[in-house]
């Protein structure tokens, strides 16, 4: 195991958590003021992952850090002893993520490598044009609306919009925020146990919840990983609520008019752009899987 100098590791993790601050301080100055922003908070308020522990760094499994007493009550922590580095005397006690920890998140790994396995070995699609966000709002005279803003192309706008589609959600996480009215509109009908049969790297869904796959992940990962995942699925947050039927533009978000052949032409542009930044970022959640699940079957032979 590498042993990381206290001068050396402190720095990465000040690094890290200024990286961080750029996005986690408007959200917290926001919501001490009690101020909602349907766009940027989404990433705090969807997903369980608190702000804290998001500018929280770690290393990963493998890296242990020296002299790090506010690491050594963490989960998955305990303290390791490991050589000071090459031609050093003696061993030191530093604190690294434990393998029996990565042992006990057996289940977790070979969950995810299988979701994020299948999803990169599925091609893109590029047809949705964002109508999820349309389709949770369908007939919303009935349903209501999932946020407190007007609706660009009006209740009945919408709902033309939302009919006049073909709708093919692949990701279930959006498909069951559907009105029941929408829902059977939809081509397919993903479950909550069936992801890696549907989940696809075309989707903006499947590409923001590389966020979600990385800080479960955590701390057997690295956190520059899981902050590259973050800022990518910030950006896609953004074209999903243009590309929505809320009129954002008080909030400074023009539209991407989907119902439009240019609007979708621009989804589409943007869409493929945010596929391949997120290739490298899945592949890269894969191969640690991969890592950690070797250190499972030490730890577990047989």
């Amino acid at each position: 195991m590498k042993i990381l100098p206290a001068a050396e590791w402190r720095a990465l993790a000040d690094a890290h958590a200024a990286r961080i601050d750029a996005f986690v301080e408007p959200h917290l100055a926001r919501r001490a003021d009690h101020v909602t922003h349907p766009v940027h908070d989404f990433l705090f308020t969807y997903y369980s992952q608190r702000p804290a522990q998001l500018r929280r760094w770690h290393p990963g499994h493998g890296v242990a850090l020296a002299d790090a007493e506010e690491h050594a009550g963490l989960k998955g922590y305990e303290q390791v002893e490991c050589a000071r580095g090459t031609g050093a005397r003696g061993a030191a006690h530093s604190t690294g993520v434990s393998a029996a920890y990565v042992a006990s998140q057996r289940s977790l790994l070979e969950q995810l490598h299988e979701l994020l396995s299948a999803t990169a070995a599925r091609a893109p699609q590029f047809g949705c044009f964002g109508l999820h966000e349309w389709a949770m709002v369908h007939r919303s005279a009935e349903h209501g609306t999932r946020h407190d803003w007007p609706l660009r192309l009006g209740p009945e706008g919408t709902d033309a919009v939302v009919e006049s589609h073909r709708i093919g959600c692949s990701h279930f996480d959006a498909f069951r925020f559907f009105t029941p009215t929408a829902r059977p509109l939809n081509t397919l009908q993903p479950g909550r146990d069936d992801r890696p049969a549907f989940e696809q790297p075309g989707c903006l869904h499947a590409g923001m919840d590389l966020y979600k796959h990385a800080f479960r992940l955590t701390p057997m990962i690295p956190s520059d990983l899981v902050a590259d995942c973050f800022e990518l699925a910030r950006d896609i947050r953004v074209l999903d609520m243009r590309a929505a039927p809320y009129d954002l533009a008080d909030l400074g978000f023009e539209p991407v008019r989907i119902e439009t052949a240019e609007g979708k032409a621009a989804y589409v542009e943007a869409q493929r752009t945010f596929a391949e930044r997120g290739a490298p970022l899945r592949a890269r959640l894969v191969a640690e899987c991969e890592r950690l699940l070797d250190v499972v079957r030490v730890e577990t032979p047989g």
